[in-house]
């Protein structure tokens, strides 16, 4: 796929959250909406979504393709943990520290990044965009909360069931069985799938454009700390993952997962700040300016990764 293609994937994603934004604005939406269509896109249209993406005969190649880029994803993770910890330890402000610590790690790839590889590569994006997945859901649930309940008791057994019990990971777990043994659904609920599977992308976009319909120029107001973080979550990560992922990977699956490392500052941001107690509007307006500033840098890292 050209850069042309993948940059008007992403003006059509940009348009649909424009959509969303607009929406908004005009009082079609309400916060209480937003956040029950907030749920039904990730508990129930996303799983649908990564269902139908594996169901399909199980190819080895392709199963083995899907475990290299889990193992790709993980290490990936653990040099950005590193490279986060070294660039922003010093940071005096507690709060503003993990704001970047974590912003800078994690991406939005699930509410994001898979809309993206089902509109650019359909169900075989959605396939290999599982690896991502599996891998944000792992970290961001313990490394990731970890950074902010650092003065708390960590208990993992809540987090492994969080991890677990993760409505996109049962759907993986199932997916995989369907995969691995080839079992095709019936009739009645493959034709359920195909027909709300389409609503994923559209509904998640307008979600997100919906919650960024209240930023205005002078709330773009950040600490050096978070301008950092913007770069390193919007670019330099990204690309640091891509030269990783080159080691072994090529085509599709190489390109799905680059775009998902591309997506802006994870929303998750924003849950883990209010929950440790601390001043979530930097993390808002630092989720916000990454994900209106990845229109440019997605197309960009895609560019990179189709060099070599």
């Amino acid at each position: 796929m050209s850069i042309g293609q993948i940059f008007n994937q992403v003006v059509i994603i940009f348009l649909l959250m424009l959509l969303g934004a607009v929406i908004r604005k005009l009082g079609f939406l309400h916060p209480q909406s937003i956040n029950d269509l907030t749920n039904i896109t990730l508990y129930f249209l996303s799983p649908i979504v990564i269902i139908k993406a594996f169901e399909q005969p199980f190819s080895r190649s392709r199963f083995y393709q899907l475990l290299l880029l889990i193992a790709g994803v993980f290490l990936t993770y653990f040099v950005s943990i590193l490279i986060a910890k070294l660039l922003f330890h010093k940071v005096k402000d507690q709060n503003i520290r993990q704001i970047a610590t974590y912003g800078s790690i994690y991406s939005n790839n699930g509410f994001m990044g898979v809309p993206l590889a089902q509109g650019l590569f359909g169900s075989v994006g959605v396939f290999y965009a599982v690896a991502s997945m599996i891998g944000f859901n792992v970290m961001s649930w313990t490394q990731g909360i970890g950074i902010f309940q650092k003065r708390q008791p960590h208990d993992w057994r809540t987090q492994l069931k969080k991890i677990i019990l993760n409505p996109n990971i049962i759907a993986i777990i199932i997916g995989l069985f369907l995969f691995i043994s080839s079992f095709r659904l019936p009739k009645l609920i493959a034709g359920f799938i195909d027909y709300t599977s389409p609503a994923f992308t559209p509904l998640s976009m307008i979600v997100i454009g919906s919650n960024l319909a209240n930023l205005s120029i002078k709330n773009i107001k950040l600490p050096t700390a978070l301008w950092g973080s913007l770069f390193v979550r919007n670019i330099f990560f990204p690309i640091l993952g891509t030269i990783i992922l080159l080691l072994g990977i090529t085509g599709v699956p190489l390109f799905t997962t680059v775009i998902l490392s591309a997506c802006p500052v994870a929303g998750l941001v924003v849950l883990f700040t209010l929950e440790s107690n601390g001043d979530a509007r930097p993390a808002t307006v630092l989720m916000s300016i990454s994900t209106i500033l990845s229109l440019v840098t997605i197309p960009l890292v895609y560019w990179f990764a189709g060099l070599w």
